[in-house]
């Protein structure tokens, strides 16, 4: 069972996203937050997240509300518990310097959301299909 943390503010898409991945060939459960706030206190485990299991994969907006996805990014991989976990930017932005930067913080990669619904659902089939099929990823144990 692989665990995604989506960190999306986009209610539309993160419905997408969830529908893209329940047909996936890997058994996965898919965790969502709205904001960067939230998706730091899921990766430490705090208040209602106490319980929440260690992502394998995060899949990372960059223009969130209360934390953007850039200080979310930063802070993930300056912690030595969470830097391990790949962060895929997946955002609309198409900005050179959003793109410069967020590999300069060490994302794993780089996805511009497509507008079209049949192209944003084979994007994050294309996502499912490298990152929970192909790449071998650390446990969530082991991170």
């Amino acid at each position: 069972m692989i665990d995604i943390l989506l960190v999306e503010d986009n209610e539309g898409d993160a419905r997408l996203a969830k529908e893209a991945l329940k047909e996936a060939k890997v058994a996965n459960t898919l965790h969502w937050v709205e904001d960067g706030e939230e998706a730091m206190k899921f990766l430490h485990q705090e208040g209602k997240y106490s319980e929440s299991p260690r992502p394998q994969v995060i899949l990372l907006d960059l223009n969130l509300p209360k934390k953007d996805g850039r200080e979310v990014l930063a802070a993930i991989k300056h912690d030595e518990a969470l830097r391990r976990i790949p962060v895929v930017i997946l955002t609309a932005s198409e900005a050179e310097s959003d793109i410069m930067k967020t590999y300069d913080l060490h994302a794993n990669c780089y996805i511009t959301k497509p507008i079209d619904l049949d192209q944003f659902l084979k994007v994050v089939k294309a996502i499912e299909g490298f990152w929970l099929t192909i790449v071998k990823l650390p446990n969530g144990t082991g991170i």
